[in-house]
Formats: structure tokens, C-alpha cells, sequence
């Protein structure tokens, strides 16, 4: 049972590190450099840990970091699984359900997504408001573990307002411009066709992309609230689309990253407590 596995993983974990962490971060593609901030680190490879499934993408460096920022206990996801590689999203969240076991209550995500709205630009940081779940499966789907979570998950705030309003005072005092936006996740791995991306435009989505989706779900289902980046990575804009260069996103992630891990890393610090039931 999902349950017993989850249990297994969390105390292989406990097993090796005394660290009891508040926060789960995933970091998307070209964000790793966040874990050199946790001090105090113990780093676990996912294949060591049961019922991990093995990252396969190049840019994704497959372990888990415990460490402190600051005062504040800290579990980094550094890489995450994709429905692309033929995990299903089960597999997938299994990460998150492991922090929930661990004593998480917060979950920050982040990725790379290619920029919908015509306000964007290649680089921008935005802030997940909603999302749009284009992948054509749900996690939840299947016999529900009343242990895990609700069968029926409430969606109307999937990502935390509180955290939302600051992060945009953070942004604000550290001279940082952010976006806010609707997020929309594909299945991958083919990158979509000008009349999807028109059509996608045209239901609301800002940002595309092939993750994080089914994490906040599993999240909203543990009762995590959740924070979410996108990095603009690319322009997709019907009327302009040029071929997508794999090297040119990540290069653009990986030069905002810094400006992401200053942040999260002043979010995390300011954290207030949660109270009552989470979105």
C-alpha cells in the first residue's frame, strides 16, 4: 500500500538524518544551486531511498538535501520525475507524500516554463496563482488512503495567498520584478503546436509546462500549503514561434536562479507558522 511505502522511505530518511524539516523544495530545471545555501546538509541519492523512482533527465541531479537555512529546516528535492519518463503520478508525488511523513507544512516548487502571456519575457520570475491540469491524469485517481488526505481535495486556493503576498513583499524590497500567472501542465515531452499555444492563451494559462501540477495536487491533498515559481524560459507566442533551443532554456534558468535562490532563501526565513487547515 501506498501508506507502507511511504512509511518505509520516511524512516530510511530518519534513519540518516536527525533533521526534522518544516519545508519541501523541488527544484525545476536549472534551480539546483539552492541546496549550497542549507548548511548542516546530509544528501541522500534518490536510488537509495525505497520506492524512489531514478531521475533520467540530464539536467536533474537525482538526491535529496537535508539542511538549515538559517533557523529554518529544510528538505530539497534536487530533481524531480516527470509523466513524460513513464512514471505514472503516483510515482511522480511519491517525493511529496514523503515530505508530508517527514513533518513538512510548507511545499515550494519552481520550474521552467515557456511564457503564454505577451507580457512576458524570456527571463521574468513568476509567481503561481492557479493552474490549469492539461496532463490528461490525476494522482488522486484510484482507492484514496483517508491517512494520506480527503477524497475529494478542495482546489478554489491551491496556492497559498498568505505566501503569495510575501513573496511580492520580499520581491518588492529586495528590487525584484515578479509576474503573477496561471500555470498549465502538459503531459510532454513534445513541445505544443502554435494553435495549442493559441488555444492555451485563449482558456487563461500565462506559462506552459510538463510538471509541478500533480505535486501541488498531492500537496493540497496532505494539507501543505504551496508556493510556486515558474522562470520564463521561452517566448511562446503563436504569431512569432521559432524552434525551441533545449541549451538556450537552460541557460536562461540557470541565470535566473540566483535571483530565484535570493527569494526563496528570504521567504523561507520570514515563514510564519501555519495555522488552522492549509490550501
Amino acid at each position: 500500500m501506498l501508506h507502507d511505502q511511504v512509511t518505509e522511505a520516511a524512516d530510511y530518511i530518519r534513519a540518516r538524518s536527525a533533521q526534522k524539516p518544516r519545508v519541501a523544495v523541488v527544484l525545476g530545471t536549472g534551480l539546483g544551486a539552492f541546496v549550497e545555501r542549507l548548511t548542516d546538509s546530509t544528501r541522500l541519492s534518490y536510488e537509495g531511498i525505497p520506492h524512489f523512482p531514478s531521475a533520467t533527465v540530464d539536467t536533474h541531479a537525482g538526491e535529496l538535501v537535508l539542511g538549515m537555512l538559517g533557523d529554518v529546516p529544510v528538505l530539497a528535492l534536487s530533481g524531480r520525475f516527470h509523466y513524460y519518463e513513464g512514471y505514472s503520478l503516483q510515482e511522480v508525488t511519491f517525493p511529496v507524500r514523503v515530505a508530508k511523513a517527514l513533518g513538512v507544512d510548507t511545499l515550494v516548487v519552481s520550474n521552467a516554463a515557456g511564457g503564454l502571456n505577451p507580457q512576458f519575457k524570456a527571463g521574468d520570475l513568476m509567481l503561481i496563482s492557479d493552474h490549469i491540469n492539461f496532463i490528461g491524469d490525476n494522482p488522486l485517481i484510484g482507492p484514496n488512503d483517508d491517512a494520506l488526505g480527503p477524497r475529494f481535495p478542495d482546489m478554489c486556493e491551491p496556492y497559498s495567498e498568505d505566501l503569495l503576498a510575501l513573496t511580492e513583499e520580499k520581491a518588492l524590497a529586495m528590487g525584484i520584478k515578479t509576474q503573477r500567472g496561471v500555470y498549465l501542465a502538459c503531459s510532454g515531452p513534445c513541445l505544443e503546436t502554435r494553435a495549442e499555444y493559441r488555444m492555451m492563451r485563449h482558456i487563461g494559462a500565462d506559462a506552459v509546462g510538463m510538471s509541478t501540477v500533480p505535486e501541488v495536487i498531492v500537496a493540497v491533498h496532505a494539507g501543505l500549503r504551496v508556493l510556486g515559481f515558474s522562470i520564463i524560459t521561452d517566448e511562446c507566442f503563436p504569431d512569432a514561434l521559432e524552434p525551441v533551443n533545449i541549451e538556450k532554456i537552460i541557460a536562461t534558468a540557470n541565470g535566473a536562479e540566483p535571483i530565484l535562490s535570493s527569494l526563496v532563501d528570504s521567504v523561507l526565513r520570514a515563514l510564519p507558522p501555519v495555522t488552522g487547515t492549509s490550501a
